[in-house]
């Protein structure tokens, strides 16, 4: 129990290192937060700084959700500690205790959590995404839609409920962080990923 606690903790811990704020203060770029969509993530540097940071964003929240992840397989806990750790680093960056709680949206993390679980989990996820932002140029949407298939392929690869719980409210708290980009493309003013990104 007290392992499981400690991982949970420092799976949040982790989580809440905001890659986008700190990538933006390294690289000399605006606070990610006051800028563009005002979103410390991956798509929103990207739009403020290119492709470079962005790449880097991406990889730092991805190994946020990855890393709590692998270490919990290396110490063999249960799919019910695994379910917490992944939850813990993805809440963690939704809400980062280091930088007042404002954080990003969650897709990186989230797909890094789904790889750490089981590589073909997140592989499918991955696989979704890339192909909506490919044809239809939209990230928000690559991740609404993929996220929402996300607890199909959980429960395909791994069907085990505290897993499927997990990835469920991994789900819906994503989507609600994307209420105002769901707005947008209702109303057809979403950027699409082949803007700003010079």
């Amino acid at each position: 129990m007290i392992t499981a606690t400690l991982l949970i903790i420092a799976a949040y811990l982790l989580g809440s290192v905001s890659s986008a704020i700190i990538v933006c203060r390294l690289m000399g770029l605006p606070d990610p937060r006051t800028q563009g969509s005002n979103n410390p993530g991956a798509t929103n540097v990207l739009r403020i700084g290119g492709k470079k940071p962005a790449a880097i964003t991406l990889l730092g929240d991805s190994l946020k959700g990855l890393i709590p992840m692998l270490v919990g397989h290396l110490l063999d806990v249960g799919p019910a500690v695994l379910a917490g750790i992944g939850l813990a680093a993805f809440i963690g960056h939704l809400y980062p205790v280091f930088f007042g709680f404002r954080g990003g949206k969650g897709v990186a993390t989230a797909l890094g959590v789904q790889f750490g679980l089981y590589w073909p989990i997140g592989l499918c996820v991955a696989a979704v995404w890339l192909f909506v932002a490919r044809v239809l140029k939209f990230s928000s949407l690559s991740g609404l839609i993929s996220m929402a298939l996300a607890p199909g392929f959980v429960w395909l690869f791994w069907p085990e409920k505290t897993l499927l719980g997990m990835q469920l409210i991994i789900t819906g708290l994503l989507i609600w962080r994307h209420r105002s980009n769901i707005r947008h493309l209702i109303d057809g003013t979403e950027e699409r990923l082949t803007d700003k990104t010079d």
